[in-house]
């Protein structure tokens, strides 16, 4: 289908703009999915100066590369976090930290300008975060009253439908990176998220499969269960590592340690049915980005996404346009 793909610069923040795009040209990649971290986008900046917008444009364009998508993860993570405690802190500007309502407010006005920055910059999407005010009863004991789950989502609609009338004034759509300790993390979440905000059509989904699978969640389900809704698409993988001993919850184990019971891998060298996602997004005709974000603690980082644009490209194919057997035909 020729889809373009695209590389996801969170992960790559500590290198200049110019080393990652001249990265980025030489792996092969079409164009970025621009992240707020690094310094490389600046969301205030964006959404009120178009010369600084035009000249972010101007840089890739150097390159060869282009932008489909843009980021701010960070911000809509502070949104409807309950606690926003330290770990956040530096999600936000410094003047921020230790104020937990502060940096709510400050994300509030940041994901709001971030329609308007992404219709300056010519694009059509957001992916980012949104937080949960009740990830923390994710398992119901002590016991969890039923009210409380739904004034969790309940509080995700206050927040989240003023910001999304800035992505209608724009056109723009907004796509959750379904994920844990976000609103939304399988199919079920996913559709009570939707139900909350009365399914408006700003808001759609990032398909991340590496955050499904470990889960135990098909992200080919969810593609069939989301058709309308499947805004952008990470090319991210990860494997299992369950030996008896440790399960699917972490162990408190960081990424990268070998007792984990999960971790991330670069796209194809872990299990995600990357062909059957390929498949489930022709039928749906999704023709977006396919970015890769590339995360493996056992890999050296530019070998990894020159190999994952190689492993993306060779991945996307077009659906056929006829039965295999039509040429029988008389």
């Amino acid at each position: 289908m020729s889809r373009p793909i695209t590389l996801f610069t969170a992960q790559f923040s500590d290198m200049p703009l110019d080393n990652l795009c001249q990265l980025a040209k030489d792996c092969g990649y079409n164009g970025l999915e621009l992240s707020t971290l690094g310094g490389y986008l600046d969301i205030e900046k964006a959404s009120q100066n178009q010369k600084y917008c035009d000249s972010i444009l101007e840089k890739l364009a150097q390159y060869d590369l282009k932008l489909w998508a843009i980021s701010n993860h960070f911000a809509g993570q502070l949104v409807c976090d309950l606690n926003n405690d330290s770990r956040t802190d530096a999600f936000a500007p410094a003047a921020y930290a230790g104020d937990a309502e502060g940096k709510r407010a400050w994300a509030i006005g940041s994901m709001k300008a971030s329609a308007k920055a992404a219709a300056n910059l010519g694009v059509k999407v957001v992916t980012g975060f949104t937080g949960s005010p009740i990830w923390h009863l994710i398992y119901s004991f002590p016991p969890v009253d039923p009210n409380d789950i739904e004034k969790g989502y309940q509080y995700f609609a206050d927040q989240f439908n003023p910001i999304l009338e800035e992505y209608a004034k724009y056109g723009i759509k907004f796509a959750l990176e379904v994920h844990p300790s976000e609103i939304a993390f399988d199919l079920h979440t996913a559709a009570r998220t939707l139900d909350a905000i009365d399914h408006r059509p700003e808001f759609g989904f990032n398909l991340d499969p590496s955050h499904l699978i470990w889960q135990g969640v098909d992200p080919v389900k969810f593609i069939k269960a989301f058709p309308d809704r499947i805004y952008h698409c990470h090319i991210k993988d990860a494997a299992m590592n369950l030996d008896g001993e440790n399960g699917i919850l972490g162990s408190y184990l960081n990424f990268g340690e070998e007792k984990r019971g999960w971790d991330f891998r670069s796209p194809g060298h872990g299990q995600v049915n990357f062909e059957a996602i390929i498949r489930a997004l022709n039928r749906i005709s999704y023709t977006g980005p396919l970015s890769v974000e590339w995360e493996d603690c056992g890999m050296d980082r530019e070998y990894g996404a020159k190999d994952a644009c190689s492993f993306t490209r060779k991945l996307d194919f077009n659906a056929s346009k006829q039965q295999f057997d039509s040429v029988f035909e008389s």
